[in-house]
């Protein structure tokens, strides 16, 4: 099976838009990012947000409606062929709480959009 390697400029930008679309809120934006079928795994163990009509509506329920005043800092990116490992930190403002979150995403990119999104994070409340 051939894969597509991604390049280091593009796996940064992608991660940059997305972390754009998470602190200005844009659904339309996040939505474009993933392919029209692509997958968007917030919990691994549970079901996927799968196109872009979907995505874009749990960006509404969770995003918009829960956090506010996010902080975005990349801390490190791996790439293995179509694969894009990234690892940050946000800060921001859950249910009105400061919040503390590092997270790893695993996203498989195809043709310079996201075909799969799985991510695997820890929070806690800053009090």
């Amino acid at each position: 099976m051939k894969t597509n390697k991604i390049d280091k400029i593009t796996a940064r930008k992608i991660i940059a838009d997305y972390a754009d679309a998470w602190i200005t809120q844009d659904p339309e934006k996040i939505a474009r990012l993933f392919t029209p079928d692509g997958v968007y795994h917030e919990y691994v163990l549970e079901k996927p947000y799968i196109g872009h009509e979907a995505i874009k509506r749990y960006w509404n329920d969770r995003i918009i409606a829960e956090e506010n005043e996010i902080k975005f800092v990349l801390l490190n990116v791996y790439i293995e062929n179509n694969t894009v490992i990234a690892e940050w930190e946000a800060t921001f403002l859950y249910e009105g709480k400061p919040t503390l979150m590092r997270e790893v995403a695993i996203m498989e990119i195809v043709k310079g959009k996201i075909k799969s999104l799985r991510e695997y994070w820890h929070s806690k409340t800053l009090l």
